[in-house]
């Protein structure tokens, strides 16, 4: 008796405490965005980040505090003997946060480590090329997001696109669209929508757009969204994300369903800032 009353009050401090859980990382993150945002900081992000300067005062102050949660939550680690700087982590962080204006409250909940190499790094990736056959071979890379809990990123990437902010490719935005993507577990193009009818208008929208995208680039006819989006939906997410954010007037004027459509769900409208 006594060892049943004993196992059933652990079980309830056990579903006490899950169900507390939400509230305490709430109340956490309220507490981080509260810290200063220092003034070299600000100058940091305004320096390599060239869509900041042209945020309202509040899109700025939701950024900051967004940039405070993810430094306080997310693992930056140097490869190939790469030493990580402040520099590094507010750039990353800046352009990844970007993102979550939308206020979902979630920080890319899957990720923990950011692995920043100091410029292309070389990754094993195998191929099926018969029965039974599996080939495996050295491929460049200059970023990655991985399904479990890590995202891979190019530094000097990373600079070149902050540089070129108005060229439609930002590595920081793919690999960070792909986590919102990743979110369910699944990479299909979809990410974590507010509401459920939501979903077949993001369906119809993008399928329309990808099919689009795939017949000019069959036809050798130029498009504003890179053709890497026809390798598949998830591709296709990933680089309209980068558009949104590099080439938002172009976006809107060839495409101006899936502007609306991102615009609704990135909550920002990059055409007017």
């Amino acid at each position: 008796m006594i060892e049943t009353i004993i196992i059933l009050v652990a079980i309830a401090f056990i579903i006490a405490g899950i169900l507390a859980y939400p509230n305490l990382i709430a109340n956490r993150r309220k507490k981080f965005k509260k810290r200063p945002f220092l003034p070299l900081w600000n100058a940091v992000i305004e320096n390599n980040l060239p869509i900041y300067s042209r945020l309202s005062k509040s899109d700025r102050q939701r950024l900051q505090g967004h940039i405070q949660v993810f430094l306080a939550e997310k693992q930056f680690i140097g490869c190939s003997g790469l030493q990580v700087t402040e520099e590094m982590k507010l750039t990353i962080a800046a352009i990844a946060c970007l993102l979550l204006l939308n206020e979902r409250g979630e920080y890319f909940p899957k990720l923990r480590s950011i692995l920043i190499y100091p410029s292309t790094y070389f990754a094993t990736a195998t191929t099926r090329t018969g029965n039974y056959v599996v080939e495996e071979k050295r491929v460049a890379r200059l970023g990655e997001s991985w399904t479990n809990d890590q995202l891979i990123l190019s530094w000097e990437q990373v600079q070149q696109d902050t540089r070129n902010w108005q060229d439609g490719r930002n590595v920081v935005l793919h690999e960070f669209a792909h986590q919102l993507d990743q979110e369910d577990g699944l990479a299909e193009g979809v990410p974590i929508l507010p509401r459920k009818s939501d979903y077949a208008i993001w369906r119809q929208v993008m399928t329309a757009a990808y099919q689009q995208l795939c017949q000019d680039v069959q036809q050798g006819r130029k498009t504003v969204i890179d053709s890497y989006g026809t390798m598949n939906p998830a591709e296709f997410f990933a680089v309209a994300t980068e558009t949104f954010f590099e080439k938002s007037y172009q976006l809107q004027q060839q495409h101006p369903a899936l502007y609306q459509l991102l615009q609704n769900y990135y909550q920002l409208d990059p055409v007017h800032l």
